[in-house]
């Protein structure tokens, strides 16, 4: 039966039914009503949710509760990303599966606390130490809320490293129609423990990543945020830090097929290709709908993995056209990202930073 329900909803459902049973989070808008939510269902089912004295405390809790062997994830905007810096490129050493929802809002700083805007993107990929790849996934649909959400927890257990789940205030906070029976669910693996009784916490210099140690079994577990070997003893051997830097990059660059999600349609002839991802996707397609039903053949593509960036999928469907048009509600950030791999096609900015929504309208003058 369908439903009324905003995006918030639908994360909160796909954390449940992911396996989410630990969640820390500080009120912040528009990322609160996931916090309250979570307060509410997630004891029912056996899990602790915590709202914590503030934003670093949280990111904090969720790594250890990790750890631990829970399933973390927590939910903040733009100023709580920015206290969760730290700590983030402790889960990215560490290598502990942690989800993050961004809600994104207006910024800089305070900005505009009620106002929608897209502009974490290029924060969430660098906003902690080292460059280091992290997983980010972007959802335009209050179903897609809810698979990948879903998507961010098995990606989590596969890499071991923080996944972003970007949305926005407009798609989180605004209700709308959805046959919650109908989503789509995605499946999340099992964490991959380690079952050995004497194993310690391992870190193998390869592109994969290696089970867990399972903690509370009596013996001593070492973790640490300092460079260190495949047994989480510090370490200033160049061999031993160059492999431990390389596995953090290749266990992720090496297996991008895994992660690329991007729903194109494309058609013959186009010689435009709009692209966008979260919220402001679904005004792209309103707009390239009415493109088409006047008559012009217009390729669109919604990136729902932003990062690592889906370089192949991209370069496939811009495959014949002359231009690209990304749209986002930023100053051009992920257009930087698409500029790289345009292969000289010119690359326009279809952007709003006032805090409102992109309109048909001005896709349509872009299109012209």
């Amino acid at each position: 039966m369908p439903s009324y329900i905003d995006g918030s909803t639908a994360i909160v459902l796909g954390a449940l039914d992911a396996g989410c049973d630990f969640f820390a989070g500080y009120p912040i808008t528009p990322a609160s009503p996931i916090l309250m939510a979570l307060m509410r269902d997630l004891p029912r089912s056996g899990g602790v949710a915590v709202q914590g004295e503030d934003e670093i405390a949280s990111i904090g809790m969720c790594i250890g509760a990790s750890l631990a062997g829970a399933r973390a994830m927590t939910a903040t905007s733009g100023p709580g990303i920015s206290l969760y810096s730290e700590n983030l490129g402790l889960a990215v050493m560490g290598e502990v599966p942690l989800v993050v929802i961004d809600v994104q809002r207006l910024g800089p700083a305070t900005g505009g606390a009620t106002t929608v805007a897209q502009g974490d993107v290029q924060f969430v990929r660098w906003g902690t130490s080292g460059g280091y790849p992290i997983i980010a996934l972007a959802p335009s649909t209050i179903a897609e809320c809810y698979t990948l959400t879903m998507r961010a927890f098995d990606l989590a257990e596969r890499f071991r490293c923080p996944v972003f789940v970007l949305t926005d205030k407009d798609l989180n906070l605004t209700m709308g129609t959805a046959d919650v029976g109908a989503f789509p669910p995605a499946e999340v693996r099992a964490r991959a423990v380690e079952e050995a009784p004497d194993a310690m916490y391992r870190y193998e210099p390869s592109d994969e990543t290696t089970p867990m140690v399972r903690y509370g079994t009596g013996r001593p577990v070492r973790f640490t945020g300092s460079t260190h070997d495949e047994h989480a003893f510090i370490t200033k051997d160049p061999a031993r830090v160059g492999a431990l830097n390389r596995h953090l990059i290749d266990k992720i660059e090496e297996h991008r097929d895994e992660i690329e999600m991007v729903d194109a349609d494309l058609q013959d002839g186009a010689a435009t290709l709009v692209v966008s991802y979260g919220s402001t996707a679904a005004v792209m397609r309103t707009a390239v709908r009415r493109a088409r039903a006047a008559g012009a053949p217009v390729s669109m593509a919604t990136v729902h993995s932003l990062w690592p960036v889906p370089e192949t999928a991209l370069v496939e469907a811009m495959a014949g056209v002359e231009r690209v048009v990304v749209a986002e509600l930023n100053p051009g950030l992920y257009a930087r990202e698409i500029e790289r791999i345009a292969a000289g096609r010119e690359v326009r900015r279809l952007t709003r930073i006032d805090g409102e929504m992109l309109a048909p309208e001005e896709f349509q003058e872009a299109l012209a």
